[in-house]
């Protein structure tokens, strides 16, 4: 149920753009165990200084290509796997694409299971906890 947003440089070539996604969600699959099927993704390109991206930040280096990754997920995964999912991300990203680690900056936003909807006008989610026996 990840809704992911990554934002890239308008510069950034179909093929790379499709290689952040995929390293993405493959990251997420692997590391939250989401469904391969669960994909829902917004990628959107920017232009020159619509990405700002401090130089420095605590003790990270930044070069002026950045990507900017947010995943939108349900609550619950512990500190261990949410850094385990940020070190893949990074890591995939840079082996497939121009993109250096440092230059992927991830930001998780948890959010309860009854504020999603799949389609139809159905909170999904919703319908399926008023089902399971208190």
């Amino acid at each position: 149920m990840p809704f992911v947003r990554i934002d890239l440089p308008a510069a950034t070539p179909a093929d790379e753009a499709a290689a952040v996604s995929g390293a993405v969600h493959e990251s997420l699959v692997a590391v939250f165990n989401v469904p391969a099927d669960d994909r829902f993704q917004v990628i959107g390109r920017r232009a020159p200084g619509d990405l700002v991206c401090t130089p420095r930040y605590l003790g990270v280096e930044h070069g002026d290509k950045v990507v900017f990754v947010q995943v939108a997920c349900a609550p619950g995964r512990t500190v261990g796997l949410k850094e385990a999912l940020y070190e893949r991300i990074a890591r995939e990203v840079a082996r497939t694409t121009s993109f250096a680690a440092a230059d992927v900056v991830i930001h998780l936003v948890e959010t309860a299971r009854e504020n999603w909807s799949f389609g139809n006008g159905v909170a999904h989610y919703a319908v399926q906890d008023r089902t399971r026996p208190s």
